[in-house]
């Protein structure tokens, strides 16, 4: 597998999860691209995990921008692929 994408679900549990758990699973399996889309971090953001390490079940990089942002795929079959507001839709606001 070369990309795994996921969105955040919304109890504590499920975000403990989806942040924490999984992020060392996936790790640990080699997954290369790790995506989680989270509408629970600060105002909504996507965080990209690239070049697992399965030994240290953690990734070498995470690039985290809020939603609005454009982050694309560096490598593998997706590669050039741009996940930015046409899927996040625009940055959120307090207020």
């Amino acid at each position: 597998m070369a990309l795994v994408a996921e969105m955040v679900s919304p109890g504590h549990r499920d975000r403990t999860r989806d942040r924490v758990r999984k992020r060392r699973d996936y790790a640990r399996a080699g997954i290369p691209i790790y995506i989680i889309s989270d509408d629970y971090d600060d105002l909504g953001t996507v965080t990209m995990l690239i070049g697992p390490r399965p030994d240290e079940a953690g990734y070498a990089a995470e690039h985290r921008v809020p939603y609005g942002t454009s982050l694309t795929i560096p490598e593998g079959p997706a590669k050039g692929f741009v996940i930015d507001e046409s899927i996040t839709g625009p940055p959120r606001t307090q207020g």
